[in-house]
C-alpha cells in the first residue's frame, strides 16, 4: 500500500475531530429546561403574534431552533419519564400520571440520565416538578440527583394559600377544622402542596407567588457550587410554567389572555436569567436545551397556550381538543431551542424530526459516557444536528396514547417522513366541555403534513399517494411493535396508599408545616422553618 497523501491525512484528522467533540472540548455542562403545558406558538420565534418571549427569542437567535420537535408523550409523567430514560412509556413502564398517593414511580430498574452522568463525573441537580414518584426510593434524591429542590408533582395537585388563576378557580388551603373545608370539583383541598429540598419538606403549602424566583435562586446556587467544585454539571430545571394555576405579579391583569401573557413573560424572564448565569461561568462551556413536556391544556380555555398552526382540525370538527393528552400535533409538537456558543451555530433553524427522547442519548454521547446495557432506546444521538453537520433526525417516530383515546401508553400514531398515520383517534376535553370519542382506523388515517399541517383532510384511501405510502407505514408500525415486545420492558407500580402522601405535619389542617397565623406562616429563605420529617 502507498503512503497516504498529506491532504488525506488532513481530511482524516478533521473527520476524527468532528466525530469526537468531547475529546477536543472536555465534558460540557448541561442545562435542560422543561416548560409545562407550553404551546408551540408560545414562542415569538415560532409565532409572530406572540410578543412576551424576548429572552427565548434571543436564545433562538443565538442558537438553534427546532420546528419539528416532539415530546415523547402528551401528558406529564410519561413525557418526563421518557426524557430521563430515552425510552417510550411502552418500554419504561410509565404510561400515565402518578397521583399524590402513589406508592410507585419510574421503575427502579430504569436508569436515568442523571445516574449515567453522575457516574461519568457530573454534579447533578433537579429543580422544579418531578412527577415520577415521590415515595421511598422513587424520590429524585435516589434517582441520580445530588441535589433536589422542587415539588413532587403538578402544582395543581395540592392546595396553597396563593392559589393563582385556574379554571375553575380553586380555593386556598383550609386554615381550621373540617367544617371550614370547601369541596370543589377538580381541586385538591385536603392536603397542601409541598416543597422539598432533597428529602425534606421545607414548606407546606408552597408559596406559589415566589416559586419562580426560588427556582431561579436555587438554580444559580447549584451552578455556582458545581463550578466551584471543578466538576461538570447537569441541571434539570422543570418549570411550573405554563401549567395552571398561573401566578402573576400584581396588579391583576384585565383578562384571562393578559394573565397567560404575564405568566409567559415571567417564564421568559426566568429562562433569560438562567442563560445569564450559565454564561457568567464560562460562555461556551454549557449546552442549554429548552423544550416542553407536551402541548397546551385546552380545557383551561384562555389560560391555555397557543398551538400555532397545529390545530388538529379533523378532530376539532368531531368534538374534543387536539392538544394535551392527544396524538394530534398540538399535543406533542413543542417548542425547542438549543444554545451552546461556539459549538451550536447561531440563527439556525432545524427541520429534522426530533424528540425529547433524543436528549438522553445525545447528552450521554457528549459527556463521553455509555448508554445503559440490556435495553433498547427510542432516542437518537442528534449531536450532528446540533452542530449543524446534518439535518436528519428520526425516520420513524412513535406517538403513544396519553389519555385521550385507547389504552394508556399504547402506540396509536406513527410518523414516517412527512406522513402521519393514526390507528386510533380521539379528542381530550375541550374548552367547551366536549370530548372526542375514540375511533379505531384500519386502514389508518394518513395525513401529509407537508401539505396539511392543520391535520384537516386525510389522504383518500383510494388515492395513488395513499396506496404508495401505506406499505411502508404498515411495515414500520409492525416492526416498531415487534421491537418493543421483544425488549427489556419495565412495569410501573401504580398502586395507591394515603400514607404515601407527602405531609410534614399530619396534626395540622392540610398538613401545614406550622400552625396558620404563626410567625413562620409566610416563609422565605431567611426565616424558613425546616420540617425534619422525611416523607419516605
Amino acid at each position: 500500500m502507498g503512503t497516504p497523501s498529506p491532504w488525506a491525512v488532513l481530511v482524516l484528522a478533521v473527520l476524527l475531530g468532528l466525530s469526537a467533540p468531547r475529546a477536543a472540548y472536555g465534558q460540557p455542562n448541561f442545562i435542560v429546561i422543561l416548560a409545562d403545558d407550553v404551546g408551540w406558538g408560545d414562542l415569538g420565534a415560532n409565532w409572530a403574534e406572540t410578543k412576551e418571549t424576548p429572552h427565548l427569542d434571543e436564545l433562538a437567535a443565538e442558537g438553534m431552533r427546532f420546528v419539528d420537535f416532539h415530546s415523547a408523550a402528551s401528558t406529564c409523567s410519561p413525557s418526563r419519564a421518557s426524557l430521563l430514560t430515552g425510552r417510550l412509556g411502552a418500554r419504561n413502564g410509565v404510561t400515565h400520571n402518578f397521583a399524590i398517593t402513589s406508592v410507585g414511580g419510574l421503575p427502579l430498574n430504569e436508569t436515568t440520565l442523571a445516574e449515567v452522568l453522575r457516574e461519568a463525573g457530573y454534579s447533578t441537580g433537579a429543580i422544579g416538578k418531578w412527577h415520577l414518584g415521590h415515595h421511598g426510593r422513587h424520590h429524585p434524591s435516589f434517582r441520580g440527583f445530588d441535589y433536589y429542590f422542587g415539588i413532587p408533582y403538578s402544582h395543581d395537585m395540592g392546595c396553597t394559600d396563593t392559589p393563582g388563576y385556574n379554571l375553575p378557580p380553586c380555593p386556598p388551603c383550609p386554615r381550621h377544622g373540617a367544617a371550614a373545608r370547601v369541596a370543589r370539583k377538580d381541586c385538591y383541598t385536603e392536603v397542601a402542596l409541598p416543597l422539598f429540598e432533597n428529602v425534606t419538606i421545607v414548606q407546606q403549602p408552597v408559596n406559589l407567588s415566589n416559586l419562580a424566583a426560588r427556582y431561579a435562586e436555587e438554580a444559580a446556587r447549584f451552578i455556582q457550587r458545581a463550578s466551584d467544585s471543578g466538576r461538570p454539571f447537569f441541571l434539570y430545571l422543570a418549570l411550573a410554567h405554563m401549567h395552571v394555576p398561573l401566578g402573576v405579579p400584581p396588579p391583576p391583569p384585565a383578562s384571562s389572555r393578559d394573565i397567560y401573557g404575564a405568566s409567559l413573560s415571567e417564564m421568559d424572564a426566568l429562562v433569560g436569567q438562567i442563560k445569564r448565569v450559565a454564561d457568567s461561568h464560562g460562555k461556551g462551556n454549557t449546552l442549554l436545551w429548552f423544550t416542553g413536556d407536551n402541548g397546551p391544556w385546552a380545557q383551561k380555555c384562555e389560560l391555555a397556550g397557543c398551538l400555532g398552526p397545529f390545530v388538529g382540525a379533523w378532530q376539532r370538527q368531531r368534538g374534543g381538543s387536539s392538544a394535551k393528552q392527544t396524538t394530534w400535533e398540538g399535543g406533542h409538537r413543542v417548542p425547542a431551542l438549543a444554545y451552546w456558543p461556539g459549538r451550536i451555530p447561531a440563527k439556525r433553524t432545524s427541520h429534522a424530526l426530533l424528540s425529547t427522547l433524543d436528549i438522553f442519548p445525545t447528552l450521554v454521547a457528549l459527556a463521553g459516557a455509555a448508554l445503559p446495557p440490556n435495553r433498547r432506546f427510542d432516542g437518537l444521538d442528534v449531536s450532528p444536528v446540533l452542530f449543524g453537520w446534518s439535518d436528519v433526525g428520526h425516520k420513524v417516530l412513535l406517538h403513544p396514547n396519553s389519555g385521550a383515546a385507547g389504552k394508556d401508553g399504547e402506540i396509536e400514531t406513527l410518523r414516517l417522513a412527512q406522513y402521519k398515520a393514526f390507528y386510533t383517534t380521539g379528542g381530550a376535553m375541550a374548552c367547551d366541555g366536549s370530548i372526542g370519542s375514540a375511533e379505531h382506523h384500519q386502514p389508518p388515517l394518513i395525513f401529509n403534513l407537508d401539505h396539511d399541517i392543520q391535520e384537516q383532510e386525510p389522504l383518500d384511501v383510494a388515492s395513488r399517494e395513499y396506496q404508495a405510502v401505506l406499505p411502508a407505514i404498515s411495515r414500520a408500525y409492525g416492526q416498531a411493535l415487534e421491537d418493543i415486545a421483544t425488549d427489556n420492558i419495565s412495569v410501573a407500580d401504580y398502586s395507591k396508599d394515603p400514607a404515601a402522601t407527602p405531609c410534614c405535619n399530619a396534626q395540622h389542617v392540610a398538613c401545614r408545616c406550622q400552625a396558620p397565623g404563626s410567625h413562620a406562616a409566610v416563609l422565605d429563605r431567611h426565616t424558613e422553618v425546616r420540617a425534619m420529617q422525611l416523607c419516605l
